[in-house]
């Protein structure tokens, strides 16, 4: 979704000050105005924005509410007046401005006449709400959370910005402790909420496995009256989610998974030009479909958005086209063609987070993506992060994967990946650095026409630089 597709049209202000003031309980100052979007980055008001001046550990957004006004924004939601301001300023002080801002956000889902789902799982949630977007859109108005706006304040921010006239939105929601997700579900309500999975992620914050499972059916306790849950059927807590779904008094589960037992059955799938064609079981009835990224993960990932299509009650023939159109970002898993002395190499850009299943997922792709002529498959792999004592097991486990698919030459990055290192047969390793610093020069060095190259590690390892190496090839600023 582009920004601009989320914005309400000139006739529909997304709020007048009078609204505005309401569901803040704030105080106007100024002129009269209306407003076309909101943002709490002043670096990126829009004509028509309410600026939200957030205060942060590292700058306070009232230090840039005069500059977003003169950049076009339509008003400022405030906890005071800044310096230098203008006394006709078109201002909204409120007490808290995280306060004032989930004012709007409630106001905005108790005007709303939307069908909304909600999104959350250990991995995979940010393609799910994509394409889960996509589809609908293809149906009405549909409004989805950008990026991964999915915490205490983009939760709110994303509700905040759902147009009275929208008729679909999707809300992503995320954690990493226990009780994060409760308060936003409440505020979202949705009439469908998909958990994709859940994982050993962020286990540093929790006790167990379960635990984790625990705090993502928090998702549930915000589901509307008559509503449904979307649960992965091949996922070992599966019923301990289906539990918490009964406990809550939700009627109805809709399963997904390769179970013979699931809803929404997983047949095939296989990689085909523009991605994955998938095939399986929707409520007993045959349907194929092809989602824009490659590998199973995205196959299972689309079964759990078309199982939510079908919990929405929704057209799903005429929904599904849309999954073509989601593919892996940049970060994400995005296959990126690059030229080096000879010829061409591909980029798998998996650089923007990792955890042991997205890592297996990662090296699946790997595998089944075919090198050109005599090229190579190459994978730099970076520390996994917050895994707590569960570390050094969460990285030697990865032994199996990464010699199942076939590689010619692994890098490592990080000081956890040394219990990798241990276990992989001797020679594989062509280099291990502390840092992605360290090992970026040796891994452009290394690549050769026909090349198959996975570059994938948490954001806390800062893979960057090595798929920065990488491009500065293509730009002829380094050699091979």
């Amino acid at each position: 979704m582009t920004a601009a597709a989320l914005r309400t049209s000139p006739s529909t202000p997304l709020w007048t000050r009078d609204q505005a003031v309401a569901a803040t309980g704030g105080i106007a100052y100024g002129g009269d105005w209306r407003a076309s979007g909101l943002t709490i980055d002043s670096r990126k008001v829009l004509h028509g924005d309410i600026f939200v001046a957030l205060p942060g550990e590292r700058a306070d957004g009232h230090d840039y509410v005069k500059g977003a006004l003169e950049n076009g924004g339509a008003a400022a939601l405030v906890s005071r007046r800044p310096e230098a301001l203008a006394t006709d300023a078109p201002l909204i002080e409120v007490p808290d401005v995280l306060a004032g801002l989930v004012g709007l956000a409630t106001a905005a889902r108790a005007r709303s006449s939307a069908r909304i789902a909600a999104v959350t799982g250990s991995v995979g949630k940010t393609g799910s709400k994509e394409m889960l977007a996509a589809c609908l859109a293809r149906l009405g108005r549909c409004e989805a959370t950008r990026g991964n706006l999915n915490n205490h304040i983009g939760a709110p921010l994303s509700l905040a910005r759902l147009a009275p006239d929208a008729d679909f939105a999707v809300f992503e929601l995320g954690m990493n402790h226990a009780d994060e997700i409760r308060p936003l579900t409440r505020l979202v309500r949705p009439h469908v909420a998909l958990i994709t999975t859940v994982e050993p992620v962020h286990i540093e914050f929790f006790p167990s496995v379960e635990a984790i499972a625990d705090a993502k059916a928090e998702i549930l306790e915000g589901i509307e009256p008559g509503g449904a849950a979307v649960l992965n059927r091949d996922n070992p807590h599966f019923a301990r989610l289906s539990d918490s779904a009964e406990r809550l008094g939700i009627g109805r589960v809709v399963s997904f998974g390769a179970d013979d037992q699931a809803d929404l059955r997983l047949l095939s799938h296989e990689t085909v030009e523009g991605g994955t064609l998938v095939t399986a079981s929707v409520g007993g009835h045959r349907m194929s479909w092809t989602v824009g990224g490659v590998g199973a993960h995205w196959a299972l990932n689309s079964c759990g958005v078309v199982a939510t299509l079908f919990a929405l009650g929704v057209d799903i023939a005429a929904a599904l086209p849309g999954l073509a159109e989601v593919r892996a970002g940049r970060g994400r898993g995005a296959a990126v063609t690059l030229t080096t002395d000879g010829g061409r190499f591909t980029l798998l850009d998996e650089s923007y987070n990792a955890s042991p299943p997205a890592m297996r997922a990662a090296l699946s792709v790997l595998s089944d993506t075919a090198p050109d002529g005599t090229g190579r498959r190459i994978a730099v792999l970076g520390d996994m992060r917050e895994l707590g004592a569960a570390a050094e097991d969460a990285h030697a486990g990865l032994r199996d994967a990464v010699v199942t698919a076939g590689l010619d030459r692994v890098f490592l990055v990080g000081a956890e990946m040394t219990a990798l290192r241990r276990v992989l047969p001797e020679g594989l390793v062509a280099a291990h650095g502390d840092r992605s610093e360290d090992v970026a020069d040796a891994v452009a060095a290394s690549v050769r026409p026909g090349d198959v190259v996975l570059v994938k590690g948490s954001l806390g390892t800062n893979m960057k630089p090595i798929v920065q190496a990488l491009e500065a090839l293509d730009r002829g600023e380094g050699s091979a």
